[in-house]
């Protein structure tokens, strides 16, 4: 396990209070537990990555990685997409708790994320098929338009994160419904609706029944996915002519109302919006539209950054170098697409390079880890890594 001082383990035991609602704001907190970091440290606090394996043992890279502070969270998938198979980290309900809360044991003083993409319907990663309850899709539900009915399947999918040992749930997809046939979301049936108010409205009451079970979520894909023609998993992904201020509605009222835990951005590419880069590495973008004209201050994770549309047309030096400086918490690593077992090693050493060369400031990590701290304060009190 990594050393961290006594100072920093009470100033977490502090504060930590169940619930991600209710806790009062821990700036000293906060600041003290920062200055009781390496800078390798803080950076790996904004890494979640992916892993092969059903189990994890001390020989485990990922297990390395955790207990030497490389990463603040594990994404768990059911599906190996760079192998073509179904054998990843999910097997059955009994296997998914054990090899959670082995992840979370590797932990030091600070709890890590464990997040999974359980939206329900096509994208479920905890499947029917593996011995968890059956889901229904957001379209489904933004048919309906019942609260009854959108809380009840919301609490239905907080109770199967939460008792699966996860703490963070990769949903609700609030994109606008614009084009059905869009690849990654219409086609998918992962919104609930072309219109911003059903949207928002559903969002909502899926994010509270979480919170009510203690479970954080991430609104996602920010500025707007659903108007797009293509997949940023494949590519290149532009929606300057298709997208619409409409698009950023469901946001504005879900930071209006101080529900989102977190906010992933999107890889696409909108020219009216900044003309050089994807939402994910542009500044205009994340600080520019989200943190000022929306009003958003808490944790921001990228997308998956091994997807087409990034790993493709950026080298990781680049991405990461981009990704922060326009104000990304987080740095999703899936490591699905393309797999790489030391991606937390490396991005923590390019990362590293980057404040030292003066392209990225330690102020700036401070931010991001500062705000990851804080949400992990805030929520994750009675984790088994709390000390």
């Amino acid at each position: 396990m990594f050393n961290r001082s006594l100072t920093g383990l009470l100033l977490i035991l502090a504060v930590c209070i169940a619930g991600c609602t209710s806790a009062p704001d821990t700036p000293d907190a906060v600041n003290r537990t920062l200055d009781s970091l390496t800078l390798e440290e803080k950076i790996g606090q904004m890494l979640l990555v992916g892993f092969r394996g059903y189990t994890v043992d001390d020989d485990s890279q990922i297990a390395r990685d955790i207990a030497a502070g490389r990463v603040g969270g594990v994404i768990l998938f059911d599906r190996d997409v760079a192998l073509g198979t179904s054998e990843r980290n999910i097997r059955d309900p009994a296997q998914v708790r054990a090899l959670t809360a082995s992840l979370q044991g590797y932990a030091g003083e600070i709890p890590i994320f464990v997040a999974v993409d359980q939206e329900g319907g096509a994208v479920c990663r905890l499947k029917e098929s593996y011995g968890f309850p059956a889901t229904v899709s957001a379209r489904s539900l933004g048919d309906l338009n019942d609260e009854a009915a959108t809380r009840e399947a919301g609490r239905a999918l907080a109770a199967m994160v939460a008792g699966s040992g996860f703490n963070v749930n990769f949903a609700p997809v609030v994109d606008l419904d614009v084009n059905p046939a869009s690849p990654a979301i219409g086609r998918l049936n992962r919104s609930f609706s072309d219109n911003a108010t059903v949207v928002a409205e559903n969002a909502r009451w899926i994010i509270e029944e979480h919170h009510n079970l203690g479970v954080m979520t991430a609104i996602k894909h920010f500025p707007g996915h659903g108007s797009a023609v293509t997949d940023t998993h494949a590519g290149f992904t532009d929606v300057t002519r298709t997208w619409s201020e409409e698009e950023l509605r469901p946001y504005r009222d879900l930071i209006g109302l101080g529900l989102p835990d977190m906010v992933m951005t999107a890889h696409v590419y909108n020219a009216n919006l900044d003309p050089d880069y994807p939402a994910t590495l542009s500044e205009a973008t994340v600080t520019g539209i989200l943190r000022d004209r929306l009003g958003y201050d808490g944790v921001v994770v990228t997308d998956a950054m091994d997807m087409g549309a990034i790993h493709d047309n950026y080298d990781l030096r680049e991405s990461l170098r981009l990704s922060i400086n326009a104000g990304c918490d987080i740095f999703l690593f899936a490591n699905n697409l393309v797999y790489d077992e030391e991606i937390a090693e490396k991005a923590v050493g390019i990362v590293k390079s980057l404040v030292e060369s003066g392209e990225i400031s330690e102020e700036r990590i401070d931010e991001s880890c500062g705000r990851v701290l804080r949400l992990k304060m805030r929520c994750l009190a009675g984790s088994p890594a709390a000390p």
